[in-house]
């Protein structure tokens, strides 16, 4: 019942996974899997507020791959910053960003989380980070060092 509610979902048919999704996730409330693909149908139809315990469920679970949990954490992280809780937001992202270091949409979600906070600098010296270690663009690459400096003090000067 779980790959006929994704494949709905996949194929464009988000309402009726949901309906079958919401009815698995009460018969199997400690399946991680099925939390997981209930949250994320529910934030395809825009009901970020109804995917949060979904999610949350499906991250105190176990059993979800690598790639599950690390979808799990974005989805969570950028819900609650969708919702206005910004400090769970970068909660989530940060701990989501430490557990899969080489994942760029975590990070790029942190920043915008940070920037909600009020966190600039921190999301300043996230994004630059980012952009220096995945751009392949070669006037990036040239001024490589002095992006990995600034970004550690936006607002250093001449020493």
């Amino acid at each position: 019942m779980l790959s006929e509610a994704v494949r709905l979902r996949e194929a464009g048919r988000p309402e009726e996974a949901r309906e079958r999704l919401v009815a698995l996730a009460a018969e199997l409330p400690d399946d991680a899997e099925v939390a997981y693909q209930t949250a994320w149908v529910h934030d395809t139809l825009g009901l970020e507020a109804e995917a949060v315990p979904y999610y949350e469920r499906a991250l105190r679970g176990t059993g979800l791959s690598d790639d599950d949990r690390r979808g799990a954490l974005l989805g969570l992280g950028s819900t609650y910053r969708i919702l206005g809780r910004y400090e769970e937001a970068v909660t989530t992202l940060g701990a989501g960003a430490t557990e899969f270091p080489d994942d760029g949409g975590l990070k790029t979600f942190l920043a915008m989380a940070l920037y909600n906070t009020g966190r600039t600098h921190d999301a300043m010296e996230t994004l630059l980070t980012l952009l220096v270690t995945t751009s392949k663009d070669p006037e990036i690459a040239g001024y490589r060092p002095a992006i990995e400096e600034y970004a550690k003090d936006l607002d250093a000067t001449v020493r």
